[in-house]
């Protein structure tokens, strides 16, 4: 499977940066999760440390509505769970699905901002917001060109903060994106993770990051990357509250678990059992998870893991 990845411009930190991603309770912002059609909130008290879930239900899709030229179109869903704070239940990530241009992303305001008096989460949203207002203005249906609309998102998002991002199209049977810092997604093909996108990071816990703080990051540090894809296959794509507290192989399993039942065609649902899953992690204080490992690689002792947003889509690859 040929893939191509663009390498990133390296970003200059300076020691004086104040704004690296922290985590506790230091790190509770207000957000709220964006899509191209009209926000449709759904709530879940099962479990009291469960906040409002802002649920987005997969559009339906018609090839003749969707610029395509490749054999394949995407389908996608998306879950969300903001972290529990009765002051600012919204939290800070942010997403979008755009789907009659086949492309999807997420942020992940920088929670570092609260020591600032500054809600990160304004700046991921608007930056969502104005990421969806530049796709739809691009007038090619089948190709739209991400470097151009993080560039454009970038410099009409005035908001103070800053936030990571990933986006995703798919044209001509190839999944494109663009990429800074520690979100990303994976492609999960007959069971197997076959391409997982890499994390940017300064220093640990510290990701690349879009703003306009001295410190910030601009989109000429993204990564761009292509990778083929096939009708069947899955996306899963989300922020680091996500990646942090979900194994490979646990996502592997998850998705299999899904494709293998009614779930399979219902990608919303998906997201959120994926959701959850890393939602359990988050609040366990003895397991295993991907951040306890990096924490270790860092000279860190640290069981459990990471209590953060959560947002997952799940995008399905089918067949036109």
């Amino acid at each position: 499977m040929a893939i191509d990845i663009v390498p990133p411009k390296r970003r200059r930190l300076t020691d004086e940066s104040e704004f690296d991603v922290i985590t506790g309770e230091d790190d509770e912002q207000l957000q709220i999760l964006l899509c191209s059609e009209e926000l449709t909130p759904a709530y879940d008290y099962m479990d009291e440390d469960i906040k409002p879930i802002q649920a987005f239900i997969s559009e339906e899709v018609d090839s003749r509505d969707v610029g395509v030229t490749g054999m394949t179109i995407m389908v996608a869903g998306s879950s969300y769970i903001p972290k529990l704070n009765a002051e600012k239940p919204l939290g800070e990530d942010a997403s979008f699905i755009c789907l009659n241009k086949q492309v999807i992303g997420v942020a992940d305001g920088v929670g570092g901002w609260a020591k600032k008096g500054i809600d990160s989460g304004v700046y991921s949203r608007e930056l969502m917001k104005n990421a969806e207002l530049a796709i739809q203005k691009q007038s090619s249906i089948t190709t739209i060109d991400l470097m151009k609309v993080l560039n454009e998102a970038f410099s009409n998002t005035k908001a103070k903060g800053s936030s990571t991002a990933c986006i995703l199209s798919l044209s001509d049977d190839t999944l494109h994106a663009v990429n800074v810092g520690d979100s990303g997604f994976v492609v999960i093909r007959e069971g197997i993770i076959v391409y997982k996108s890499k994390g940017q990071q300064s220093r640990f816990n510290c990701p690349f990051q879009l703003g306009n703080g001295s410190t910030s990051d601009d989109p000429s540090v993204a990564e761009k990357i292509s990778v083929p894809v096939i009708a069947g296959d899955v996306i899963v794509l989300g922020t680091d509250g996500l990646f942090d507290n979900v194994h490979d192989f646990e996502l592997e399993a998850i998705v299999n678990s899904g494709v293998e039942s009614w779930e399979s065609d219902v990608p919303e649902t998906l997201a959120w059992r994926i959701a959850q899953y890393a939602l359990d992690n988050a609040k366990n204080t003895e397991v295993y998870t991907p951040f306890t490992r990096e924490c270790f690689k860092d000279g860190v002792v640290r069981n459990g893991g990471k209590y953060d947003d959560i947002t997952v889509i799940v995008a399905n690859i089918w067949p036109l």
